[in-house]
């Protein structure tokens, strides 16, 4: 895993991971308020809490999956 983005493409993807988290947390409490049966909805706030906890590791180590793979991002 070696460093394959710039400065701002850390920064870009840390605040995106730091908006995934809270808007997970978010989601998970109207769950609460709501009353929603969690069921299989679980996999909903579960998957945007991971995703944006896997982004805020991007940008803590400077590497992108998606450039890792060879696509190229505009950060």
């Amino acid at each position: 895993m070696q460093c394959n983005i710039g400065a701002k493409g850390k920064a870009y993807r840390l605040k995106l991971g730091i908006i995934g988290v809270v808007f997970g947390i978010i989601v998970t409490l109207s769950f609460f308020v709501l009353g929603i049966k969690w069921g299989i909805y679980w996999i909903i706030p579960t998957g945007i809490i991971a995703g944006g906890a896997f982004s805020i590791f991007e940008g803590w180590a400077g590497w992108c999956v998606v450039r890792a793979i060879g696509f190229k991002t505009p950060l």
